[in-house]
């Protein structure tokens, strides 16, 4: 009998669809049932193929090689996952498959992992798509009862394609002129360079702000404090004598209570979850990468299927999808969120105006709790914190609103107004599943809190007990964190300046996509223009270089808007694939010429006295992720050492991460604070405290694993893509 042939993305998920097919038989690359057979890709198995494909000239980099063009793009199985193509490709000409089922993440990037695969094969069979949120085996058994025509995603095959391609040219092209104009280790890229130039003008923001100093008036009533405010509603002075005159005006002086103003108030529930506001709030209460963040919520949608399907950009949930909320809420009512979650279920019918909204949902819903019941003690401590935050937002967008009473108030001492306002709660409603960490008051300005009011009748004399003066200084703009630097990637509409781009941006989502911004962030990091200084992100010298010399058009997130707008018509079927390509063609080669015809000079402001043992050249220090290294200047030698590692052992006097430095016998663990240590001694010390050596082994063994990097731009060519 015929079989029809599935294929997933990951092996993890193809084991779950398997189960559920009753594919129980183990086969080369695959999972063999009665009527199924399952087998998976290891994220790409086929790409677009490297420049050197289309000619030996393009092994080397030469700027007179420049712009490459290839007339048609090919694509080449890659070296490293080519025994699971082999074993894929071999099952697609099978004459016992007649069908394929592309079960790929329901995604444009994951209908292109299937896409390229099936072209590279030949395969013509008749297609068919799965496309599901979660991983449950609910799930899987309903997507497969409503299998959806493989035609239907044709176009979006074509917008990720016109993408990658898009990228292609673009990026290589840029990237290889930018190396041979100024012999640099130079990349650049739509997403890349934008987000990089957001955190440079940031850095100049910062460099060139100026502090003013200024000056508010406070009163002081015993059990509140009022604030002067001018008849625009100003508190802050920039003139000392000015505040001086209202002080002595009021000092000693009775005022009348104005106004008492009591009004009902409510906040409504934040929206559920989509993946950028996850990763920022798991940044500011964690401190976790964008990178760090997706690989947990991976791991509890893929492996512990407990959470829906993480790369989405929608913060609501369909109709059809509400009916599933009971049984998602019984799941979760365990531990913590057990009373939580049967108060929701008690109070019919759950109330949903805050979560559904089917205009709002395009490929994938909101992150939300799966049907899955839950073994918290199963979790990480990560993959816990995580699904804490995911649980804890469904059950607030669930509850009611908090309800609080404010009042305001208005002490007049002739011409002078102060102001104060308190806050008395109603109901806490969601507001009681958190503490204050995530919660975010902005309704308070740094001179006017709310505070607790006594009661005050309207007319009555006041006099306060003391007037004083209070100086401060306006602050510059904060640097980016990953949090905030998510934020502005998403809502980048500063950097456009036509109000139909901005417009289409923010349709868009912004800069790259909630799955690839991560690994934009992390390349700036990998290519050194960016490093973290505690949470702060700050612009490295090759960085601010980088950002001044490269052509405008990619500095400007415009680029993308232009390009979104663009790919979401072809996924729409209104705009043709191959026009957008071959006008991508030709904004390469203009690219390539604007580099050619450039004076801009790069300087390595980071070079060491120290020789690079490759190749002779002066070596550059450059701050890594995980600590120091140099690396040669030389971009076709690619050698680099460490000097120094960040590792998880701890400062016994302030308790922070401790530096290792040197080699062999030498060496030693530094610390901030002044604190120094040989290795040897801290393995010691750690043997008679009963411990052993735990807090080094990883270190130990990353370095025992550790190689001399090869050609950077080899793996630059390999790994290209602003979306994987």
């Amino acid at each position: 009998m015929a079989k029809t042939l599935v294929l997933a993305e990951k092996p993890s998920v193809a084991r779950d669809i398997a189960r559920v097919l009753g594919c129980k038989k183990g086969g080369n690359g695959c999972l063999i049932g009665d009527r199924y057979i399952v087998t998976w890709a290891l994220g790409h198995l086929v790409t677009l193929a490297d420049p050197e494909v289309y000619g030996d000239k393009y092994k080397s980099w030469r700027m007179e090689d420049l712009p490459m063009l290839p007339d048609k793009m090919k694509l080449v199985v890659i070296g490293q996952t080519s025994k699971q193509y082999k074993a894929v490709s071999a099952l697609l000409s099978s004459k016992e498959v007649d069908k394929v089922v592309i079960a790929t993440d329901a995604g444009r990037e994951g209908e292109l992992v299937a896409r390229w695969i099936l072209i590279k094969a030949g395969c013509k069979k008749p297609v068919q798509r799965l496309w599901i949120s979660s991983q449950t085996d609910k799930a899987i058994r309903e997507g497969f009862a409503s299998l959806k025509p493989g035609a239907q995603f044709d176009n979006l095959f074509r917008s990720a394609q016109s993408r990658a391609q898009a990228d292609w040219l673009v990026g290589l092209n840029v990237t290889r002129a930018l190396t041979c104009k100024h012999n640099a280790q130079l990349s650049a890229g739509r997403v890349q360079t934008p987000t990089l130039a957001m955190i440079v003008k940031r850095e100049e923001e910062i460099l060139k702000f100026r502090p003013k100093d200024y000056f508010t008036v406070k009163a002081d009533f015993g059990s509140f404090t009022a604030l002067y405010k001018d008849s625009k509603g100003q508190a802050r002075f920039f003139d000392a004598a000015q505040a001086q005159e209202i002080m002595k005006a009021v000092k000693g002086q009775k005022g009348i209570l104005k106004e008492v103003k009591k009004q009902y108030k409510f906040k409504t529930p934040p929206a559920a979850y989509d993946l950028t506001e996850l990763q920022r709030d798991a940044n500011k209460k964690y401190g976790y990468s964008a990178k760090q963040t997706l690989s947990y919520m991976q791991s509890l949608y893929e492996t512990h299927k407990l959470l829906t399907y993480p790369r989405t950009d929608s913060r609501y949930i369909t109709k059809d999808v509400a009916a599933t909320l009971p049984e998602r809420l019984r799941a979760i009512a365990v531990g913590q969120y057990k009373e939580a979650a049967g108060a929701i279920l008690r109070s019919k019918p759950i109330q949903t105006k805050y979560i559904v909204n089917d205009s709002k949902v395009t490929d994938h819903h909101a992150i939300i709790p799966t049907e899955q019941y839950v073994e918290l003690n199963r979790l990480t401590r990560d993959e816990m914190h995580i699904y804490d935050l995911v649980v804890r937002r469904f059950l607030a967008v669930l509850s009611a609103p908090y309800e609080y009473d404010e009042v305001q108030v208005k002490i007049s001492f002739g011409r002078y107004d102060f102001y104060a306002k308190g806050q008395s709660v109603k109901s806490a409603g969601w507001k009681a599943l958190y503490d204050s960490s995530l919660i975010d008051d902005t309704d308070d300005s740094d001179d006017m809190k709310s505070q607790s009011l006594p009661q005050l009748n309207q007319g009555a004399a006041m006099t306060p007990r003391d007037v004083r003066i209070v100086a401060g200084k306006t602050s510059p703009p904060s640097r980016y964190t990953e949090a905030t630097l998510l934020t502005a990637m998403e809502n980048p509409g500063s950097q456009v300046e036509s109000g139909k781009l901005r417009d289409v941006l923010k349709t868009a989502g912004g800069l790259g996509t909630p799955a690839t911004r991560a690994d934009i962030i992390e390349k700036l990091f990998d290519s050194f223009y960016v490093e973290r200084r505690g949470r702060e992100i700050f612009p490295t010298s090759k960085g601010r270089q980088l950002v001044n010399i490269v052509p405008a058009d990619l500095k400007s997130a415009e680029l993308t808007a232009k390009w979104e707008q663009r790919l979401s018509m072809i996924a729409n079927g209104t705009e043709n694939d191959k026009k957008f390509v071959d006008e991508m063609r030709r904004y390469a080669s203009a690219l390539v010429s604007s580099v050619k015809a450039s004076d801009a000079v790069y300087r390595h402001d980071n070079i060491t006295r120290e020789v690079c043992p490759e190749c002779g050249k002066y070596m550059l220090e450059v701050n890594g992720k995980k600590g120091k290294m140099l690396v040669c200047q030389d971009r076709e030698c690619g050698y680099r050492k460490s000097l120094s590692v960040i590792t998880n052992a701890r400062c016994p006097e302030c308790h922070k991460k401790l530096e290792m430095r040197g080699e062999g016998e030498k060496k030693m663990f530094y610390c901030s604070c002044g604190y120094r240590e040989k290795l040897s001694d801290f393995n010691k010390r750690k043997e008679s405290a009963g411990a052993g050596k735990r807090d080094v082994e990883n270190y130990m063994r990353q370095q025992s694993k550790q190689k001399v990097a090869n050609n950077p731009f080899a793996d630059l060519l390999a790994n290209w893509s602003e979306e994987d």
